[in-house]
């Protein structure tokens, strides 16, 4: 059975979900490219908990986390299934490790998720189990999280980081109104230190990145959106080979890039 990689997926704007834009097309793109997974597990920036929690419901639900879209977004379905042997296999893994873990029976996929897996896997056969993240307990806990799980990749299981390289949406929203321009300097610097530090296999400056990497309080007023990186990467296993998968923009500060670990 060929082992899976794993994914960090800036997913942008739900509207994504109708028009794919550059990162849909590389989803696309890279559904096809990838060994079918025989289940898929997704930390999304869009569930935040105290502890550690996944979702272990048999068929979950598409839930619309946002407002002020068009009707047509709303109407979008990701009928999934999930899978809640696999849900007791990641609590049990992170128990394992010594964190305290937890199962969601009621909760769906959020667009953190189901917006980017409908361009990979538009048929929905694939199930799907989503991760929370915890803020509150920063980088190294999520690392750790990946690491706990990354015997998945050895049964087919493909996991994801669902997040974004840059999110700061007060300077998005405020540019909207602007004429449209080359990206936001900062924001590329700060992309391109990521970057920099993935290859580098540079963990413990992408562990301290509030303190190390440039503009990161402007790129990440807060960490949800960051913090999923941490789990695909810690997944992955040591210096991993590193693939940038995308380096483009939503807006002009807004860094779509990706990348996958094997």
């Amino acid at each position: 059975m060929k082992r899976q990689p794993t994914l960090f997926l800036s997913h942008g704007s739900p509207m994504q979900a109708v028009d794919p834009g550059p990162a849909g097309r590389m989803w696309q793109a890279l559904g096809k490219e990838l060994t079918a997974p025989a289940a898929i597990l997704i930390a999304s920036a869009h569930w935040e908990t105290a502890l550690p929690l996944v979702t272990g419901s048999a068929h979950p639900g598409t839930i619309h986390d946002f407002g002020g879209f068009p009707r047509e977004l709303y109407a979008i379905r990701y009928p999934a299934p999930g899978d809640p042997a696999l849900a007791r296999e990641v609590e049990g893994l992170l128990q394992s490790a010594g964190i305290t873990a937890g199962i969601d029976g009621v909760r769906g996929l959020d667009h953190g998720a189901w917006v980017p897996l409908r361009w990979m896997f538009p048929d929905a056969r694939i199930p799907v189990v989503q991760l929370a993240v915890q803020p509150s307990r920063g980088t190294a806990h999520h690392q750790a999280l990946g690491r706990a799980l990354a015997p998945l990749r050895d049964a087919n299981v493909l996991v994801i980081g669902s997040g974004h390289t840059t999110h700061n949406l007060r300077e998005f929203f405020v540019e909207r109104s602007a004429p449209a321009g080359t990206p936001t300097p900062y924001a590329v610097e700060f992309a391109t230190w990521v970057s920099e530090r993935l290859e580098a296999h540079d963990t413990d400056a992408l562990l301290d990145y509030r303190e190390r990497a440039p503009h990161a309080a402007r790129a990440h007023p807060t960490d949800e959106h960051f913090l999923p990186l941490y789990v695909a990467y810690g997944a992955a296993g040591d210096a991993p080979e590193v693939r940038t998968l995308l380096e483009a923009y939503e807006g002009r500060s807004l860094a779509l890039h990706s990348w996958m670990f094997q």
